[in-house]
């Protein structure tokens, strides 16, 4: 079983394969004092006995300070040296990045999938912390994207800048036309958010030849997806699948050098 570990701003998403299957899925709060015994404790009580199963690990991180916490995590709960995703693995795509180390991790994870599950050209909207576009061409080159904040973050900034308005529950509006300010609040912000996607998507297009596939994942996918007119599917596991493929395409470089 190979365990793989999305650390995001917000949220940290672990996912176990069974022969390329997702079998478990945990989605958890990022927690920057996390220490390493921490960590084991966790995946103790979330593999429920399974962990002798585990024989790989694979990291990618947006959150530097944590990256090394789940590293200790899996030499010393796990016994298993884990591999960090990063642009010098052999990934099976291009970065066409000016600066290929700037590509978040989360977001190669996501074009690898993308690309060999969904073919090229594709675009995958993640929507999590910030929604970040990331396109992939019909050769598997990774063209680059675009980073806007999240829901989230646009409603704890509008919160903090307004002295009248307070934090709202993220969810669907009733109506475009709000009739409290809690509602015009919640529909400002989803369909600001909505028609950003769709508005970022359709630009996207114009500038890529043939049928784009667009891809929604991320934590707020489920809840602003289906709203969308350029979203296509859904795939909550996309990032975790991207790790898997990766890791596979580790695990057999290293076996053809033995």
């Amino acid at each position: 079983m190979l365990l793989a570990i999305d650390i995001g701003n917000t949220n940290t998403v672990l996912g176990v394969f069974d022969k390329d299957k997702l079998k478990y899925f945990f989605r958890i709060s990022t927690r920057n004092s996390l220490t390493v015994d921490d960590c084991g404790l966790l995946i103790n009580q979330l593999l429920l006995g399974k962990r002798k199963k585990i024989k790989g690990v694979i990291i990618c991180s947006v959150v530097p300070c944590l990256t090394s916490v789940y590293q200790g995590m899996s030499q010393k709960y796990l016994r298993i040296e884990p591999v960090v995703v990063n642009t010098q693995l052999p990934l099976g795509i291009k970065v066409l990045y000016d600066d290929p180390s700037q590509v978040g991790a989360d977001r190669l994870a996501n074009a690898v999938a993308a690309y060999r599950i969904y073919g090229g050209p594709a675009i995958v909207v993640d929507l999590g912390t910030a929604t970040t576009f990331d396109v992939i061409s019909k050769k598997g080159e990774y063209l680059g994207g675009a980073i806007a904040p999240g829901l989230e973050v646009s409603i704890s900034n509008l919160v903090q800048k307004a002295a009248q308005l307070s934090k709202i529950e993220l969810k669907k509006p009733k109506d475009i036309i709000g009739k409290s300010t809690e509602e015009s609040l919640r529909s400002g912000i989803f369909y600001g958010t909505l028609g950003q996607i769709d508005a970022i998507v359709k630009r996207i297009k114009k500038k890529i030849t043939g049928k784009v596939k667009v891809i929604a994942t991320g934590g707020l996918a489920s809840l602003v997806a289906p709203e969308s007119e350029t979203i296509e599917k859904i795939d909550p596991g996309l990032t975790l699948k991207g790790l898997n493929i990766i890791y596979k395409r580790v695990k057999s470089r290293k076996n053809k050098k033995l």
